[in-house]
């Protein structure tokens, strides 16, 4: 088990990559505080965890609060007395352009996607200062860090940032013992992106591309399980394309 022993916090639990990273990371022998604002969602990733024998809690926070992250942080140095690996996986996607977006749209994204990152971030890194070591994991996209898109002017601001922090940090931190990366998904069959495509569109938007599917959660969860474990030890500031293709030909 490449994650033995270590405690591991992973937001946007509730569904989706950062669900299976939970789930994966419990595999690979994270004890994990699954964390989200959806309490139904958290309660079932929990039952998948316990039911393969993994062990882990829910924390039920909006990471745009601080105060809501700092509890969640607290909460897990409470329950497994450690903690080595943070996954930032809340977001939230939201299509227009500069003129079609209101303001308390604009705000939302920035605040869940970018400002949720910087806080979870600025909540864990204390103890893992003190610690000497930790792995950071974000999840940015390859919309936002490799290139933009129409019509989304809100997403691929807040994931341009949050490539931008991820190096930011890696450099700050790295002689402290902390690694700092992100993973870059391509098209992902996730509920986020059911929500925002038909049926059709995603089936065009998934042959639109050099292995002519969409990815799946778990293919993105393995990513997050290299950059947490030592196999990743001399890898940080560093953008882990997972796009089935998508940035090569971009």
């Amino acid at each position: 088990m490449k994650l033995e022993g270590r405690v591991a916090i992973v937001t946007g639990a509730a569904s989706g990559i950062a669900r299976a990273t939970a789930i994966m990371f419990a595999r690979e022998g994270a004890l994990v505080t699954a964390v989200d604002r959806d309490q139904e969602g958290l309660a079932e990733t929990l039952s998948l965890i316990r039911a393969e024998g993994g062990r882990a809690e829910s924390f039920c926070a909006d990471v745009s609060k601080s105060a809501e992250v700092h509890a969640a942080v607290g909460a897990t140095l409470e329950w497994f007395g450690d903690l080595h690996i943070l996954f930032n996986g809340a977001g939230i996607l939201t299509y227009g352009t500069v003129l079609e977006t209101p303001e308390e749209v604009w705000n939302r994204v920035i605040s869940v996607n970018l400002n949720g990152t910087f806080l979870s971030c600025q909540a864990v890194l204390p103890h893992m200062v003190r610690q000497g070591r930790g792995s950071i994991i974000n999840v940015a996209s390859t919309t936002g860090s490799h290139d933009a898109c129409a019509h989304a002017a809100a997403y691929v601001s807040s994931k341009g940032g949050v490539t931008l922090l991820t190096r930011s940090m890696g450099i700050d931190f790295a002689r402290q013992g902390i690694r700092v990366n992100a993973i870059c998904p391509g098209p992902t069959d996730t509920p986020m992106l059911r929500k925002a495509l038909t049926a059709d569109q995603l089936t065009a938007f998934a042959k639109s591309f050099p292995m002519g599917r969409l990815g799946r959660p778990e293919e993105l969860a393995a990513a997050a399980v290299f950059l947490a474990s030592d196999d990743a030890s001399f890898v940080t500031g560093a953008l882990l394309y997972v796009d089935g293709g998508q940035t090569a030909e971009v």
